[in-house]
């Protein structure tokens, strides 16, 4: 997986009145956990942007002032509610043989014969959640839907691999085709199988 380097300062205080210093000075508060001891630091906000505001998947690689070099994933953040600003940001340490859980993109691939037909593409999860060593975290999960016809559906059984583990049951649905009105099949398939458990619908 690709990752994204961090330059910070640890902190020693962790007080309020330090905190508010440091976001004042446009700074964003961390922490790092998973290791022997947490580990507080600080860095500009600006360096978070390709961390946070992305819909990709990153580990992170904070290198602190003291020649510290951590290799870490997001783990928590918070923002402010009225400006949207990065208020806080936990960390959770990487170690080669330890296994970690992320969300990792999806990605669709090819163009489906159902939705040529008329049909409706139904992108239910767009990320998936993955239990991996960092080693093997994917960047996305690539779901070829060259194949998938109205009535088909693709669920997270047929996206098993041996690297990793993915963590959502197998019925779960990722994406499928359903009929629509000018669809080139009968309007009794478009009932098929509902909304899905934890599904995220969405009309390509």
């Amino acid at each position: 997986m690709k990752s994204i380097t961090i330059k910070g300062s640890q902190r020693e205080s962790v007080g309020k009145a330090a905190t508010k210093a440091l976001r004042n000075a446009g700074k964003v508060p961390c922490v790092i956990y998973g290791g022997e001891s947490p580990i507080h630091f600080s860095a500009e906000e600006l360096s978070f942007k390709e961390l946070v505001y992305t819909p990709n998947a990153y580990t992170a690689v904070i290198e602190l002032e003291n020649g510290q070099s951590i290799n870490a994933v997001l783990q928590d953040i918070q923002f402010h509610p009225v400006t949207d600003s990065i208020l806080h940001i936990d960390f959770f340490q990487l170690f080669d043989d330890k296994p970690v859980t992320m969300n990792i993109p999806v990605r669709l691939e090819g163009n489906s014969p159902g939705v040529r037909n008329g049909g409706r593409l139904l992108f239910r999860n767009r990320k998936l959640s993955v239990k991996a060593l960092p080693n093997l975290l994917p960047d996305e999960i690539v779901v070829d839907i060259s194949k998938l016809k109205i009535g088909g559906k693709i669920a997270v059984e047929s996206l098993r691999v041996d690297e990793y583990t993915i963590m959502q049951p197998d019925n779960i649905t990722v994406v499928q085709v359903k009929a629509s009105r000018n669809a080139a099949v009968g309007s009794d398939e478009d009932e098929e199988d509902g909304e899905e458990e934890g599904g995220e619908a969405a009309e390509a």
